[in-house]
């Protein structure tokens, strides 16, 4: 064919092309040599000489298509009620596949003429000269034409009857009384409401909504409303929550199924709203009941029922919350016996468990019931009774201490191991951790000293859990208590190789081991009650060449001795069969007081030691208990005249024992100087961070500021506003800080 321009006789060629456009439109049989002709004949007319016929080419197609969907309607209608979604679905079958033919026929009209004329998504927005003219209409390319077509002269009159018999069917549908050969009917028919309008570059589904969401919707909310209404008059809360949630997939499932996807999200937001958002306060009140019997299968049917709806699962958590608190309570409320550390760490240890494994199971780990969890144990781990300081803290390093010293018998190192791993979830719930520090320092000085950890590495291991835990800061002086043991073997190997050198060796008589510890890094101190002891003489010698030997090591250092902490190896060599017994200090300057004599009395034996009657006392009763010592009179506690006397028919069934002496163990008194010490550390802290905040503010409000100590102090401790009131005091007497001019209620730093 030729390309260049032509006359056209434009009646002779749009009747010859008519003739194709009806095949084509019916899905007729077209040949492809009549195709490609017809093809020609529309570029022809859209470039016809001396004016091109494009406008009448589409006139005409625009009357011919209006003209057939007509007779399409006629025909569609003619089948009635019963048979009108069916001819719909076929006779739009048909039109919207020829259409698709068609407007490849017309390319060159499309792209040549109507895409030329066509507006940007910009002038559509913005509006343009042309677009404001009456007499602008813009023209669509064929395939739009048609679909338009359709939709004013087919949708539009059938409407009505369309959406009635659609929503009929998916009736049918929700009861189980559709037909199968319906279903394909009535996804094809609701499909064309959204493929007519598929060319629109916004507002697409604008018509689909209109004419069928809305309506369906509502209608669907009517149902709902009365199955949920059926549903409660003859179901308990646990088959109520079964058919909701199979009514929730079935209707999910119908959506995909039939309607358009942007429909899935709002059928199920429907269903939700009728037929839980309804109900949502006897659901709340039946959650309750759910949480105190642990209602497991009833709990994990209502979390995937409340959880879209905003706010829902708020009641739930509440009660999930107060329940775990008062479980944990139950569980380490009421603790008796020496084992209460064992039974306070792991009686909270099982209430986390089983409620971790709950909320894992039920709740699929979500993060507020998780939330909720560490809230509930948190304020169980820190219950306070009767206003007295809690002791998590101190129970905690106890169990600690339990596993990590040798008494602990019959448990594997892997076991301890998982025991001290585990510990850490109870640790992470106290709120005074500085409390646990302090008590877990001592116990851990007392077992380096004692040579009674288990395991170096796992004591290793646990100070590497807590540094994971609250940082470098908080195990900073545990580690240089780890470093100090390591430096005092390598200076007690210095000490024996200078004694060597010296050959004095032989001359101290005794095994002599030291452990030289930093004052700022242990927490070490002589009882305030405790006066100047008298070293045995066996020792002085020993004491003296170390602190010599020390001395020329380093310059300017001062030694102080800690006999309270100290212990020796005796061996009794005045019985049948020898012993070696480890004791104290004290209670070995006792002994070695009975190798010039058997007997002697208290007053003689504490001035010998010059120990006061009191700590007398409390080291010769632990000898006594055991019987290496005997006593004169009645039993009862030991008075100056009691006389004390060397068993000499002492027996024991094991040659190398240890005598527990009575400093040893925590006593009222030390627990008391340890939390005295925690409140000290605490004024330090605060003090610190209020002129550290002030500094760096300027000027602060005194809630502004009370809220930032909290915030800086929440990961050691949880200060209360009386502590923080005084340390504000404090300082103002200090004249770090002062109150402004302008406000009694506000603070500035006083440069």
């Amino acid at each position: 064919m030729s390309l260049k321009p032509r006359k056209v006789d434009f009646g002779q060629t749009w009747g010859v092309l008519q003739e194709t456009v009806k095949g084509v439109i019916t899905l007729g049989d077209v040949p492809r040599s009549t195709w490609n002709d017809r093809f020609s004949d529309v570029y022809s007319l859209c470039v016809a000489y001396p004016e091109p016929l494009a406008d009448r080419l589409y006139n005409e197609t625009k009357i011919f298509l209006d003209n057939h969907v007509s007779e399409l309607l006629t025909q569609v209608s003619n089948q009635g009620e019963v048979g009108l979604l069916q001819a719909y679905h076929k006779a739009w079958n048909e039109y919207s596949q020829g259409i698709n033919y068609l407007h490849r026929l017309y390319l060159y009209l499309n792209q040549q003429h109507i895409k030329k004329q066509k507006l940007t998504e910009a002038e559509i927005i913005y509006g343009s000269a042309s677009t404001n003219s009456a007499e602008y209409q813009e023209q669509m390319e064929i395939g739009e034409l048609g679909l338009d077509i359709w939709k004013k002269k087919m949708i539009t009159p059938l409407r009505k009857s369309l959406v009635t018999l659609l929503l009929e069917g998916i009736h049918a549908d929700r009861i189980g009384k559709a037909e199968l050969t319906t279903s394909d009917v009535i996804c094809g028919v609701i499909q064309s409401f959204v493929s007519v309008e598929a060319y629109k570059m916004k507002g697409e589904l604008d018509m689909y909504q209109e004419i069928f969401e809305t309506p369906f919707l509502e209608a669907s909310g009517e149902f709902f409303v009365c199955e949920a209404a059926e549903y409660l008059q003859k179901a308990d809360v646990t088959v109520y929550m079964e058919r909701v949630t199979w009514r929730l997939g079935q209707e999910e499932l119908r959506a995909r199924k039939f309607l358009h996807h942007s429909s899935v999200s709002k059928v199920r937001q429907c269903c939700e709203e009728k037929m839980i958002a309804a109900h949502v306060t006897w659901l709340h009140t039946e959650a309750e009941s759910m949480v105190e019997q642990e209602h497991r299968r009833n709990l994990s049917l209502l979390y995937p029922l409340l959880r879209p709806l905003p706010g829902a699962l708020t009641p739930v958590i509440q009660k999930l919350t107060q329940h775990i608190i008062q479980q944990g309570l139950n569980a380490i409320g009421h603790l008796q016996g020496d084992t209460i550390h064992i039974q306070f760490v792991e009686g909270m240890l099982a209430v986390h468990s089983k409620y971790s494994g709950m909320i894992e199971e039920v709740f699929k780990r979500d993060q507020a019931f998780i939330a909720a969890l560490d809230k509930a144990c948190s304020a169980a781990v820190n219950h306070r009774h009767d206003r007295q300081p809690t002791r998590a803290p101190e129970l905690l390093a106890k169990y600690c201490d339990s596993l990590l010293k040798k008494s602990a018998k019959g448990i594997s190192e892997s076991e301890i191991d998982d025991k001290l791993a585990k510990s850490i979830i109870v640790f992470k719930y106290v709120d005074d951790k500085d409390v646990f520090q302090k008590f877990y320092a001592r116990m851990l000085a007392k077992r380096l000293i004692h040579q009674q950890s288990q395991s170096m590495d796992a004591e290793e291991t646990m100070i590497d859990r807590l540094k994971q835990t609250c940082g470098y800061e908080f195990t900073n002086k545990l580690h240089r208590m780890f470093t100090d043991m390591s430096v005092s073997m390598d200076l007690n190997t210095k000490f024996t190789s200078s004694l060597r050198e010296r050959n004095a060796e032989n001359q101290l008589g005794i095994g002599f081991v030291v452990y030289v510890l930093q004052a700022g890094a242990w927490p070490l101190s002589l009882p305030p009650s405790l006066g100047p002891f008298h070293v045995p003489q066996q020792l002085e010698r020993s004491i003296q060449a170390f602190e010599s030997f020390y001395h020329a090591q380093f310059s300017g250092r001062k030694l102080t001795w800690l006999h309270p902490l100290c212990q020796g190896e005796l061996k009794f060599n005045y019985l049948r069969k020898p012993y070696l017994v480890t004791v104290q200090t004290y209670q070995m300057a006792l002994l070695l007081l009975f190798e010039q004599c058997d007997s002697m009395s208290c007053r003689e034996a504490a001035a010998s030691l010059r120990l006061s009657h009191d700590q007398l006392v409390k080291h010769a009763a632990s000898l006594v208990d055991c019987k290496i010592l005997k006593r004169s009179g009645d039993e009862g506690d030991l008075e100056e005249d009691t006389v004390l006397i060397l068993n000499l028919e002492y027996y024991n069934k094991r040659t190398k024992f240890r005598v527990t002496g009575a400093l040893q163990k925590d006593v009222p008194a030390e627990m008391e100087a340890t939390r005295r010490s925690v409140d000290d550390d605490r004024k330090l802290y605060i003090q610190a961070a209020i002129v550290r905040i002030l500094k760096s503010r300027k000027m602060l409000r005194h809630n502004q500021l009370v809220q930032e100590i909290l915030g800086q102090s929440k990961v050691k401790f949880a200060p209360t506003i009386s502590m923080i009131k005084k340390c504000i005091e404090a300082l103002i007497d200090k004249q770090y800080i002062e109150r402004t001019q302008n406000s009694a209620d506000e603070y500035s730093y006083v440069a």
